[in-house]
C-alpha cells in the first residue's frame, strides 16, 4: 500500500474501472439518482485540485467543509488529500458559535460550505473570524447576501483549475507526500465541555483500511454502499474512504430524514448506521404485529421465534440446524424475511455495520433472526473508527464483537477500556494537556468506556464520565438504562436524571402518533396534548411498561418517577450534539423546574 493512498486512490481506481460507477447522489429537481463514473470522479478530482493550488491554498493547511453530504464534498476532501492539505469537516447543523469557535481554533482561510442553512451561518461569523477569506458554495440555489462580496461558486472555484495549470506543483506536493501527514481534524461534538480536535494522520487511515480488508472479506467492488451518516461523523468517513479503496458504489443521502424512502430507491447492500436506524424497524415491525390477528400474526411471531434458534442457537454458533428447523426457516425466509426487507429496502443485502451508541440485545437478536446481516461494532474518532466488531459467526449478543486485528486493547483502572496501535489519534490539535491527559507515557489511549474482554470479544459495560452518583451514594449508569427502556415502541428519546438525587427519574420524550392512537383506542378524552401526557390512563400504561423493562436492573437503579415531555430534545436549545447524543447539562438546566418536581415530597 502506498503512503500516498487518499491522494491518489481516485485516479488508480479510474484506470481501473473507467466508466463504471463510482458515486450516486439524487438530484432533487429532477427527482433522479445521478451517477458519476471512475474517469469523472477522477477528472473533478484532478480539476479541484488544481484550483486549490490556483487559490493559494498551502499544503498542511486546514481547509473547512461545512455541508450535508453532497458529492462535492468528496471532490473537495479528495482534491485536498491529493494537495497535502488537511480537510476539517463541520457537521451540516452547527451553530454559528460552533462554526465560530471551530474556524478559529484550526485557522480555516477557506470554507466550502453546501446549501442555504450553511452559508447563513458561516457568513454571519465571516467578519468576526480573523483567519476566514473565503466562502466557496456548493449550491447554486444559494442567495448570497447583499454585502457579501468575496464568496463563489463551486463552479466557479472549479473554473480556477481548467487547463490543469498546476501540475508541476501537484506532482511536487504528491513525491513529498508521507504517512505522517495530517488527513483530517475531526472535532468531537462534546456532551461536555467545548470540542477538541482529533487528528487522524494518512498512517492511520492506511492501517483502518489494511485491517478491514483482514477482517471484511465479504466485501467486493460488487457491493453498493449508502452513505447515511454525515460525512463528518468518523465512522461514514473512514467507511467512505475504504468503499472507495474497495471499488463499492458509493450512493451520498442528502437528507437524513429521508433515509426510509431513499434506502428504497438505492437498494443497498451495505450500509453504516447508528441503532436509531434498527430501534425503528423494530418498534415498526412490532407495531404491525401488534396491529394483526389470527393466522398472520401467529405467522409472524412464529417467524421470529424459528429465525432466533436457527440464525442465534446454530448458525452463529457453527453447528448445523435441525433439517425441519431449517426448511421452516427457509420458507419464511422466501416469505416474511423478505417482504420484510423489501419493505425496509435492503433485499440485497451483504451485511451492515452499525455503532455509535449500545444496541439493545432484543433489537440484535430480532435483526439477525430475520436474516439481516448486522455487524455490531465499536470504536471513537480517536481510534478511526473500528475498536471491534462482529465476525459472521461466534459473535456473543450482548458485545461489541471482536478485537480488529493490530488492535492491542487492554482493561486499566476502574475497568477502563484502553487502547494501543496505528489507528489511535496521535493526540488532539492545539491541546497538550488534553492530549496528555488521553494517552499516558506507554502510548495508551484512555476511552473513558469501562467495559470487559472474554474470548477476544469487547463487552461495554458503561461510560465513566456519566456514572450518576445518588445522594445515597450508590452508582447508576445512565446509558444502560436509557439503551434498556428505548427499545419500547412508545419512547422515541429519553434522559435519565439520578446524579446527587435520592432517586432515579427520567425526562421522556414519547411516540406522540403511538400515544394518540392508544388514547383513541382505549376512549380516553383530552383537550391537547399537555393533558392527554398527564392523563392517568397514559401515566399508568408508561409506567407498566418501564417496570417491565427495567427489572434486570437493581432496585436502586430503577425509574421510580417520570415526565412525559411536549416537545423533543433540540439541538437549537443545546440539549443535543450533532451526533443527537444527549447533552446532560443543558437538559437539566433548561427542565431543572420540571426535575425538580419530580423530587417534591
Amino acid at each position: 500500500m502506498e503512503s500516498t493512498l487518499l491522494g491518489t486512490m481516485i485516479h488508480q481506481q479510474a484506470d481501473k474501472y473507467e466508466h463504471r460507477t463510482a458515486l450516486k447522489y439524487r438530484d432533487y429537481d429532477t427527482g433522479q439518482w445521478v451517477s458519476v463514473t471512475w474517469r469523472k470522479l477522477s477528472d473533478v478530482v484532478r480539476q479541484t485540485s488544481h484550483a486549490i493550488v490556483e487559490i493559494g491554498i498551502r499544503e498542511q493547511e486546514n481547509i473547512g467543509i461545512f455541508s450535508q453530504n453532497k458529492p462535492e464534498c468528496l471532490y473537495a476532501d479528495l482534491a485536498g488529500l491529493a494537495n497535502r492539505t488537511v480537510s476539517v469537516p463541520l457537521y451540516a447543523t452547527s451553530s454559528a458559535a460552533q462554526v465560530k469557535y471551530i474556524v478559529d481554533d484550526a485557522q480555516i482561510r477557506f470554507l466550502f460550505v453546501g446549501e442555504q442553512y450553511q452559508y447563513d451561518t458561516a457568513f454571519s461569523v465571516l467578519g468576526i473570524c480573523p483567519s476566514l477569506e473565503k466562502l466557496i458554495l456548493f449550491d447554486r440555489k444559494i442567495q448570497k447576501h447583499e454585502r457579501d462580496t468575496t464568496s463563489i461558486y463551486f463552479d466557479e472555484f472549479l473554473h480556477l483549475g481548467e487547463g490543469l495549470p498546476h501540475q508541476t506543483v501537484l506532482d511536487e506536493r504528491i513525491s513529498s507526500a508521507s504517512s505522517d501527514d495530517l488527513a483530517n481534524i475531526l472535532y468531537t461534538s462534546g456532551t461536555t465541555g467545548e470540542p477538541k480536535g482529533v487528528m487522524l494522520h494518512h498512517s492511520t487511515y492506511e492501517e483502518i483500511i489494511r485491517i478491514h480488508d483482514i477482517r471484511l472479506t465479504d466485501m467486493s467492488d460488487r457491493d453498493v454502499s449508502m452513505c447515511f451518516l454525515p460525512l463528518t461523523h468518523v465512522f461514514e468517513r473512514a467507511w467512505t474512504y475504504y468503499c472507495l479503496y474497495k471499488g463499492v458504489i458509493v450512493c451520498l443521502n442528502l437528507k437524513p430524514a429521508e433515509i426510509a424512502s431513499t434506502i428504497k430507491e438505492v437498494r443497498p447492500t451495505l450500509m453504516c448506521s447508528v441503532p436509531r436506524f434498527w430501534e425503528k424497524v423494530y418498534s415498526g415491525v412490532n407495531e404491525k404485529i401488534a396491529s394483526e390477528s389470527g393466522i398472520k400474526k401467529k405467522l409472524m411471531l412464529d417467524a421470529i421465534r424459528v429465525g432466533k434458534i436457527h440464525n442465534l442457537d446454530y448458525i452463529r454458533l457453527g453447528k448445523r440446524p435441525p433439517l425441519m428447523l431449517h426448511l421452516k426457516y427457509k420458507f419464511y425466509e422466501k416469505t416474511i424475511y423478505a417482504l420484510l426487507k423489501k419493505t425496509i429496502g435492503i433485499e440485497n443485502g451483504n451485511f451492515f455495520p452499525v455503532a455509535g451508541a449500545a444496541v439493545p440485545d432484543e433489537i440484535c437478536e430480532f435483526v439477525h433472526a430475520v436474516g439481516i446481516n448486522m455487524i455490531v461494532g465499536y470504536g471513537l474518532t480517536e481510534s478511526c473508527a473500528t475498536v471491534s466488531c462482529f465476525l459472521n459467526k461466534g459473535f456473543e449478543i450482548g458485545s461489541v464483537g471482536t478485537i480488529m486485528p493490530d488492535v492491542e486493547v487492554k482493561i486499566g483502572e476502574n475497568n477502563e477500556i484502553l487502547l494501543r496501535g496505528k489507528t489511535i489519534t496521535k493526540g488532539y490539535y492545539k491541546k497538550s494537556e488534553a492530549t496528555a491527559e488521553a494517552i499516558d507515557r506507554e502510548g495508551w489511549f484512555h476511552t473513558g468506556d469501562a467495559g470487559y474482554i472474554k474470548n477476544n470479544q469487547l463487552f461495554l459495560t458503561e461510560r465513566i464520565k456519566d456514572l450518576f452518583k445518588t445522594s445515597n451514594g450508590k452508582y447508576v449508569s445512565p446509558q444502560a438504562l436509557e439503551t434498556k427502556l428505548s427499545v419500547d415502541r412508545y419512547i422515541d428519546q429519553i434522559a435519565i436524571i439520578a446524579d446527587q438525587r435520592k432517586f432515579v427519574s427520567a425526562l421522556i420524550i414519547p411516540q406522540y402518533d403511538l400515544l394518540e392512537q392508544y388514547a383513541k383506542e382505549k376512549d380516553i378524552t383530552y383537550a391537547s396534548l399537555n393533558e392527554l401526557l398527564a392523563h392517568p390512563q397514559i401515566i399508568g400504561m408508561m409506567k407498566e411498561r418501564i417496570d417491565t423493562l427495567q427489572q434486570q436492573f437493581a432496585h436502586y437503579e430503577q425509574v421510580k418517577r417520570f415526565t412525559l415531555l411536549p416537545e423533543p430534545f433540540s439541538m437549537a436549545r443545546g440539549e443535543l450534539t450533532n451526533t443527537l447524543k444527549i447533552k446532560r447539562q443543558a437538559v437539566n438546566k433548561n427542565y431543572a423546574k420540571v426535575i425538580d418536581k419530580m423530587y417534591e415530597e
